[in-house]
């Protein structure tokens, strides 16, 4: 198990915002937890200090492209960049220093996985540096897989034949449990025992860390096999987990 550091940004800043409340064109209904004074390219500098590799850059919203070129360019080949992903644009972003693009909305017309869309994509960039995005609220017994700024429940569950199915299409996964999304209130413990059992390919899940001890349980229940996110918790984000105590754990653990 890794801890993959982030970089939200919102309005070209690096923010911590509660999940599934950016909305198009609905600025009230946005939940912000933290907006840093510091600049994205400081943080990605930081994690790169800090030997931490394969954490994302995300664009929340439009007006992010030059604080997440920024951000690649601070750490060429450390992080991962998701946030309004195609065929267009993508090598752009790798090119900024992405290691990989991260993709979710684009790979869906009509809420069902686009198979020719995600072919295209994976053409286009390579298997190899593309991560898929799993993120999923749930409802009933199961987790669907949710787009357009996670407001949008598609058809795809997170499920054993799901996460086989699409590993033939890209490297890694990435799974945001929204329904716990930057609330600092505990993990979804139910989703990250799917991911650890059933995932074929590396997978990061994000959603709900509150405690230090939040990173013993997610190994546990994830097998060792899912890596971890942290966000709004972190004291460098304002929260009560110290990064400095995360980065020993790391090292204790690694």
């Amino acid at each position: 198990m890794k801890f993959r550091p982030c970089i939200d940004l919102h309005d070209g800043k690096v923010v911590q915002i509660v999940g599934g409340s950016l909305r198009d064109n609905d600025t009230d209904a946005l939940k912000t937890n933290f907006v840093s004074a510091q600049s994205p390219g400081e943080f990605a500098r930081l994690y790169q200090s800090d030997g931490l590799v394969g954490g994302h850059v995300i664009s929340l919203g439009s007006g992010n492209h030059d604080a997440a070129l920024e951000a690649l360019n601070a750490y060429p080949g450390g992080m991962h960049y998701g946030g309004g992903v195609n065929p267009d644009n993508a090598r752009l972003f790798l090119d900024a220093g992405a290691s990989h693009v991260i993709v979710t909305s684009w790979v869906f017309s009509d809420n069902k996985l686009d198979m020719d869309k995600l072919n295209a994509l994976s053409n286009a960039v390579g298997r190899e540096r593309l991560v898929l995005d799993l993120s999923c609220r749930k409802k009933g017994d199961d987790f669907y897989i949710v787009t357009n700024r996670w407001q949008t429940f598609t058809d795809e569950k997170v499920n054993a034949r799901t996460l086989e199915s699409l590993s033939a299409c890209c490297a890694e996964y990435l799974v945001h449990g929204v329904d716990v999304e930057g609330k600092s209130q505990g993990i979804q413990e139910d989703l990250i025992g799917i991911l650890g059992e059933h995932s074929p390919l590396p997978v990061t899940y994000a959603g709900g860390v509150a405690r230090l001890a939040d990173l013993d349980l997610v190994r546990r229940l994830g097998q060792n096999r899912v890596d971890l996110t942290i966000g709004s918790a972190l004291d460098i984000f304002g929260g009560n987990v110290a990064y400095r105590d995360v980065l020993k754990w790391v090292e204790r653990n690694g």
